[in-house]
């Protein structure tokens, strides 16, 4: 009912919308000798925020973990499922808000002249570990709570019988979970701190905070050096490439083993300090996650009404951008998904968009002008990026639809029509709306290849908003940031939506 060779063309399509531009990088770009001092300087830097905000990210999410675990209160749902906003939360609408929280005119510097001390500058490594934090926290969060609610009940019920202390608890149980969880995920943090580019656009404060992709974006913009630019892609390229393997490559360690799946209770948890202790960790991380959204809300809504022209034709093109990206996105995803045509839709986590754009800016310079092209261009990458959480959603569901209907199907002789209209694509509504959604709030608030390609004349709304921050029209930024979460939220929720509601199950 699925042959593999509907799979056949969009994959053949995937790995050429990928790999040719990846093959112009490699011809074009030249070797570690063509790396000058700035550049070398760049991948320090590079490497040492990954590292730094990685290990940040998985030490403050490990006790913020076992906090949701060990507790049940009011909101516990809702707050585990807002932990995964930040992935989709626009980037630039994030660091607004960090700016209003924790920048030098933020609140904690107002608290801060209070007491006669000085403001807080957030400019440099410590602004992007800042933001590094904000975005990645909450998914190693996730990552180590479900490592938590592994822990069969059964050990830690022997454990109360043993009356084991808290310590020996961890030693014995949590520890040897820990070293088998706490690693792969700081290692996917790492990776995505890698790729980073808006966030040290906005936050780097100079020559001394920039990463190799805020320097291949300085060579297009800045000098037009595309060598140059190819090289750095080169690299950044290497850097994602080798953490990847390194990810796939990491020894999962041992299992957690099996138990009865009886509710979990943690008898080791019920001290009054303890109790204290979780509530602190919870309020903080809910906190830091909750207030620069807030500030975003409170300081955009004045300025909505006095936005200029150009932020609401900037949104315009961000909705067309984020329509088309989708389209295209759901229409290789399906087929990809019918047909098992997973290796060809991860070819786009091997790749980060800022190396896609450059591929492709020295393929499209030759022929035409590539700023004419800044809109298509970047909704055919940000369909790229979105294609492998797109499959990610839809494959299992397939799957299992096929193995549920495949052979009454088959008893049936349904043609590969009747099964795909009729029994496959009602029941993957629910799939469907969530990859949709998906792209679409990824690709309305992506601030990448479109600061490679835009003209004045076509920006986007993470665009507009950026030259809003350049030119300190802080209150129009934060109007425009409001409006891009408003957007990028809405077209989640209308996706979502629409797949859920009265879907067949």
């Amino acid at each position: 009912m699925a042959p593999r060779a509907v799979a056949i063309i969009p994959a053949t399509l995937v790995a050429g919308l990928v790999l040719a531009p990846l093959t112009a990088v490699l011809i074009r770009g030249g070797g570690p000798s063509a790396l000058g001092p700035a550049d070398w300087a760049a991948l320090r830097f590079t490497l040492l925020q990954a590292v730094v905000s990685s290990a940040l990210s998985v030490g403050l999410a490990i006790p913020v973990a076992r906090a949701l675990a060990r507790r049940r209160f009011p909101g516990r749902s809702l707050l585990i499922t807002l932990l995964g906003a930040p992935f989709i939360l626009p980037v630039l609408v994030a660091v607004l808000g960090l700016l209003a929280v924790f920048g030098q005119n933020g609140w904690l510097s107002a608290l801060l002249g209070v007491f006669g001390l000085p403001p807080v500058q957030v400019y440099g490594l410590h602004g992007v570990v800042l933001a590094h934090v904000f975005f990645n926290l909450p998914l190693a969060t996730r990552l180590i709570l479900q490592g938590w609610l592994s822990i069969p009940a059964e050990r830690l019920r022997t454990a109360a019988t043993l009356d084991l202390p808290p310590f020996a608890i961890f030693r014995l149980i949590e520890g040897p979970m820990l070293r088998h969880i706490a690693p792969g995920a700081a290692l996917i943090v790492f990776t995505l701190c890698l790729g980073s580019f808006a966030v040290a656009l906005t936050l780097g404060g100079g020559p001394a905070s920039t990463t190799v992709e805020l320097a291949i974006y300085q060579s297009f913009r800045f000098d037009f050096d595309l060598s140059h630019a190819a090289t750095l892609a080169t690299v950044q390229l290497a850097l994602v490439a080798v953490s990847a393997l390194l990810l796939l490559r990491l020894p999962l360690g041992e299992a957690m083993g099996a138990g009865l799946d009886r509710t979990l209770r943690r008898w080791d948890a019920e001290t009054p300090r303890l109790r204290v202790l979780d509530a602190v960790w919870i309020a903080l991380a809910a906190t830091f996650l909750l207030l620069p959204l807030l500030a975003i809300a409170l300081r955009g809504v004045p300025g909505l009404a006095t936005l200029p022209a150009s932020v609401w034709q900037a949104a315009g093109f961000s909705l067309a951008v984020a329509l088309g990206s989708t389209a295209l996105c759901l229409a290789l995803a399906l087929p990809l998904a019918l047909g098992r045509g997973e290796p060809a839709a991860l070819l786009g986590l091997a790749i980060s968009p800022l190396v896609l754009g450059t591929g492709l800016f020295l393929l499209i310079q030759p022929h035409a002008s590539p700023f004419t092209l800044a809109l298509p261009v970047t909704a055919l990458v940000n369909a790229l990026m979105s294609l492998p959480f797109a499959l990610r959603a839809l494959r299992p569901e397939v799957q299992a639809i096929t193995a549920q209907y495949g052979p009454l199907a088959q008893s049936l002789d349904l043609s590969p029509h009747a099964w795909t209209f009729r029994i496959l694509l009602p029941r993957l509504r629910r799939p469907l709306g969530f990859s949709a959604g998906l792209a679409a709030a990824l690709s309305m608030g992506d601030l990448g290849v479109i600061a490679l390609f835009a003209d004045p004349e076509r920006a986007t709304l993470p665009l507009q908003m950026y030259r809003l921050m350049q030119g300190y029209r802080m209150e129009s930024a934060a109007a425009a940031a409001l409006l891009l979460l408003v957007l990028s939220l809405g077209l989640f929720w209308i996706f979502d939506r629409g797949g859920r509601a009265d879907a067949d199950t």
